[in-house]
């Protein structure tokens, strides 16, 4: 492969002169700038990315960072983010943290060492402490989850008004008695879903029973299995179930085609809108995150703050997609 000094050497300038066309420098002129895009065509020569990046002190690298690649939820997300990462020559990594505080120390020593530019997190379960540790000096976006009152901007979607509405939709199917499927409230995001969830029933004068509301460790499929298991085992079982994810939804459609009696009729929300939503026994009906937006706002965003420009906020609309789980 061809060098800079065979560059210089076949055009007949110095090597300071290639040097300025390949960072694009006015200081050329156009006769020389010719002799010397001739010369790199013909010999073929490719830059050095890393060796141009360390010039300019940037990586081109932006860090994505999530609790588990195996949640379908990210995919679209990360969908986003990337092709707007690549459309403006950045490039992602995706960090899997598995909630280990240890690799969360690994990526953010990364843009304290400048081996990455930035970080959008879609972690709910990040140490925010040193997060907003590190947006003090470097851009840092969430997506998704957030920090109430932070700092650090962020793209999400009213959790709250998504999961009153979708619980509405059940009240006005005829449920009086609807169990909450949700994960750990340590997360903004749980919190916020039982408190639309709490909303719609009071307003329509139904009870908010604490054997009715079941807590799972995870959001994954078995989690959700379990969950409707133990909700019909009740002695007076619900007839309706809003779950927090579609991950969980989906296992509780699985218990009950699985468990529940032929005559019982549970109708089940999730939240999401994975592409498994649509293909379960029966379809879900759920709340739709416009997730490869998302991720495309949140790109956009840190790449405004890596140019130094302030970012506001961003709530993004949600929609309620009903499906044959909420159709008897």
């Amino acid at each position: 492969m061809a060098n800079i000094q065979q560059i210089a050497k076949k055009a007949g300038v110095s090597v300071a002169t290639v040097s300025r066309v390949l960072n694009n420098a006015t200081l050329v002129s156009p006769k020389t700038r010719s002799k010397v895009e001739e010369a790199i065509k013909e010999l073929n020569y490719e830059p050095s990315m890393l060796g141009r990046n360390l010039r300019n002190s940037e990586s081109r690298l932006i860090l994505v960072l999530l609790p588990s690649i195996s949640n379908p939820f990210y995919t679209e997300i990360i969908n986003g983010i990337q092709n707007t990462a690549i459309a403006s020559d950045y490039n992602i990594l995706l960090c899997e943290t598995d909630s280990k505080p240890e690799r969360e120390n690994i990526y953010f020593n990364m843009v304290k060492n400048k081996l990455a530019d930035g970080v959008i997190s879609m972690d709910p379960t990040v140490n925010m402490q040193k997060l907003n540790e590190l947006a003090e000096k470097h851009p840092v976006i969430l997506c998704s989850e957030y920090e109430k009152g932070g700092s650090i901007p962020y793209v999400t979607v009213d959790s709250e008004l998504a999961a009153y509405q979708a619980v509405k939709h059940l009240i006005r199917l005829g449920n009086e008695r609807i169990a909450l499927i949700s994960s750990d409230e340590k997360f903004l995001y749980a919190r916020q879903r039982r408190e639309g969830y709490e909303r719609a029933l009071r307003e329509f004068q139904l009870p908010i029973r604490k054997e009715w509301i079941y807590h799972t460790k995870a959001l994954d499929f078995q989690h959700g299995v379990h969950a409707m298991r133990m909700l019909l085992q009740l002695e007076e079982k619900p007839t309706a179930v809003f779950a927090v994810s579609d991950t969980l939804a989906i296992g509780a459609l699985k218990a009950i085609n699985m468990y529940a009696n032929t005559e019982e009729q549970i109708a089940v929300v999730g939240f999401d809108n994975i592409s498994f939503s649509s293909m379960t026994n029966p379809t879900l009906t759920t709340v739709s995150q416009p997730m490869y937006d998302m991720g495309k706002i949140a790109a956009e965003m840190l790449l405004s703050r890596l140019k130094g420009e302030k970012v506001e906020n961003i709530v993004l609309e949600h929609e309620l997609i009903i499906r044959e789980s909420t159709i008897g």
